[in-house]
Formats: C-alpha cells, structure tokens, sequence
C-alpha cells in the first residue's frame, strides 16, 4: 500500500538564514533558508525547500579530535586555512562547523585568537559557517563576542546554547545578526522549553535552530531518531515553539566499538560506513543539517541524501 501524504498539518517550519552573499552583507558564495517545511521530510512534497545539507567539521586545535580524522589527513589538520578549504575544494560539504578546541587549554585568556581563527577560516572558503564556541561558562561571554563579531555580517549558526547556558551565545546572535542552535538532551518537552527561554530574552524564531542531540547509530541514535520526528511532528501539528529546523550531529560515530574493533585496515571503511548511516538517518527524522568529521563521509552521505530527496 503506497504512503498517503498527511493532509491535517497545520504548521510550518520556520525559515532560518545560513550564510549571507554579498547582496546580503557577507562575503559568502552562498546562503541557505533552512526549514520552510509544511509536511513530513521526503516522503512529502518539497519543492522549494533547501534538501538537507551536509557540514563538514574541523577545529582550530587537533589533539582533541578523532584518531581515525587525524590518520587519515595528516599534515593538513595542522595548517587550519588548509585544512577549511579542502571542505568544499575536495570534499563538496555544503558548509563548514569549526569547533573552537583550543579553548580547552587549561587557563586560556588569548581572547583576540579566537576572533583570528573565525576570520581565518571565513577567509579560507565561501561556505556558510557554524561557529561552537567553548564549552566553559568562566570564558564563553568573551569568547561569544569576539565570535559574533569576527563573523558580523556573515549570518553564522552558533553554539551552543543549553537550558544552564545560553545568554552568552544569545547574546552574541542578537548583537551580530547570526543564528542559535538550541540543544536539550533527546527530550521533546526540554527541547520547547529552551526555545521558550531563547524567544523570552528576545531571540526570534527565524534565529534559532534545533539540536536534540544525537547518539551514534546503535548508541541512543534510535530514541533520538524518535525525539527528532516527535519534534517534527508537533511542529506540523502547530506547535510554534518547536517549528524550528534541525541540526545532526554524531560526533561519537567515530569512536564506537565496532570502529575502534574494526579488524587491520577496515578502520576507516567503518567508521565511514558508520557515520554516514546515522546522518543519513537524521536528514530522513528531519534534520535540516547532519555534520560529519571524516572526510570520506561527506561524498557518500551527499549521494545518499539527494537519491533518497529526489525519491530514486
């Protein structure tokens, strides 16, 4: 029996701004109205919409990152302007998520870094950017500013905020015209909650963007997939407080046993295999963007996504 699309929905997903060209005040080659959905991802109509895109991550400080992401390029992770143009120069992500890493550094107070890494990589590629700021109450005022304003006029998504912190990265999206992503823990009710908070100190719906935080596929994926199209659902059924698009993230795709497992020289292959089935999974749950840290997922999960968009 074929899919008989739903004909109730009475809400639409708002449309948030990624990335601004040169008409629009930045410099980027591109920008993305995520959302505008009036029905179920894929197995409804979309035309018009933006199919869900892929962002490739990088950082500004490798020792924190993925083994596996730091075998497989080498050299490269230590020249970050390189580094960032082999996003869209060799890979094709449609948009880069650089995460501020070298704020772990016990003591860090070099604030005017962090504004330096934000226009070093905007000045590395014409994509669109998502910014993570740190993840340390005692900085992240600073360090959201100098963010913010590093990236002024370039509609950046940034995180991230949570229900015991957000006003920093609040702060910095409304003083610099950039996006939110709002994450809460796999929970439908904490997801509204945040977006109430986030609208309550004036950040409106076309700025904030939802992150339900996503497990590895077999690692809490599944109850996140469920969380994801929950929120999709009572988006579409009305509920404005959470008609917002989704972001994806399985950061610990790349750590799981069955990677580190992985019998001699299959490593890669699997980690890959992993990542992008569980990103591929969250476009379909409904994720407006899904992020990846290996460079050999980005082509396969593009492919997978726009066959299964264009319903081949």
């Amino acid at each position: 029996m074929g899919y008989d699309a739903h004909t109730d929905w009475s809400g639409t997903i708002d449309r948030v701004q990624l990335g601004a060209t040169r008409s629009e005040g930045g410099t980027r080659s591109v920008s993305y109205r995520l959302g505008g959905n009036t029905g179920l991802p894929f197995v409804e109509p979309h035309e018009g919409l933006v199919c869900p895109l892929v962002a490739y991550e990088i950082c500004d400080d490798p020792v924190y990152w993925p083994a596996l992401v730091l075998d497989r390029l080498g050299d490269t992770v230590e020249d970050l302007a390189l580094w960032t143009r082999t996003a869209e120069t060799e890979l094709g992500a449609d948009l880069v998520r650089l995460y501020l890493t070298s704020t772990k550094r016990r003591g860090f107070d070099d604030f005017a870094a962090i504004g330096t890494v934000v226009e070093t990589v905007l000045a590395s590629t014409p994509l669109p950017l998502v910014v993570e700021g740190p993840n340390e109450p005692a900085i992240e005022s600073e360090a959201f500013r100098r963010i913010g304003e590093a990236g002024e006029g370039e509609r950046l998504l940034l995180g991230t905020a949570e229900a015991t912190r957000y006003r920093s990265v609040a702060a910095a999206a409304l003083a610099y015209h950039h996006g939110v992503i709002a994450q809460s823990p796999i929970d439908v009710n904490l997801a509204k909650q945040l977006n109430i908070l986030l609208r309550e100190i004036g950040v409106p719906h076309d700025q904030i963007v939802i992150d339900p935080y996503t497990g590895a596929l077999g690692y809490g994926f599944e109850y996140s997939y469920s969380a994801m199209e929950r929120i999709r659902y009572a988006a579409l059924k009305g509920d404005a407080d959470l008609a917002m698009p989704m972001i994806s993230s399985a950061i610990d795709s790349l750590a799981i046993k069955e990677v580190r497992d992985a019998p001699p020289g299959e490593e890669h292959r699997t980690a890959v295999a992993w990542e992008v089935t569980t990103g591929l999974s969250a476009a379909v749950a409904g994720a407006a963007v899904v992020c990846v840290r290996h460079p050999d997922s980005v082509a396969p999960l593009k492919a997978a996504i726009a066959a299964t968009w264009g319903g081949s």
